[in-house]
């Protein structure tokens, strides 16, 4: 399958609608349908601002934090016209991407 792979940039003191905005992005893959959303933690980055965010042993809010998404061009679509709705100012990094699963299902 052919599409995008749409990468978000956040960290783990950001919020949105009173949810942590990586578990608010991965709750509206889910009701889009998308096939799923994965998030990664990093340990530092420098922001848009040249800031560098990190996570501490006593603070884990300034934790940088990627949402991976593979989306078709119709869900990458959807996906873009709800943000732009939810009024968002978010980062993020849209590559073309040929996606599948190889092998049989476990059931896992």
């Amino acid at each position: 399958m052919h599409g995008f792979q749409v990468t978000f940039f956040t960290h783990q003191g950001r919020s949105h609608h009173g949810k942590p905005l990586a578990d608010w992005l991965v709750r509206l893959a889910s009701e889009l349908g998308l096939r799923g959303a994965t998030v990664i933690p990093a340990c530092e980055g420098i922001g848009h601002h040249h800031r560098i965010h990190s996570a501490h042993f006593f603070e884990l809010a300034d934790q940088p934090l990627s949402v991976v998404m593979a989306v078709t061009s119709d869900e990458a679509e959807r996906l873009f016209d709800r943000l732009r709705e939810e009024g968002l100012h978010l980062f993020y990094v849209k590559t073309t991407a040929e996606f599948g699963v190889i092998g049989e299902d476990d059931g896992a």
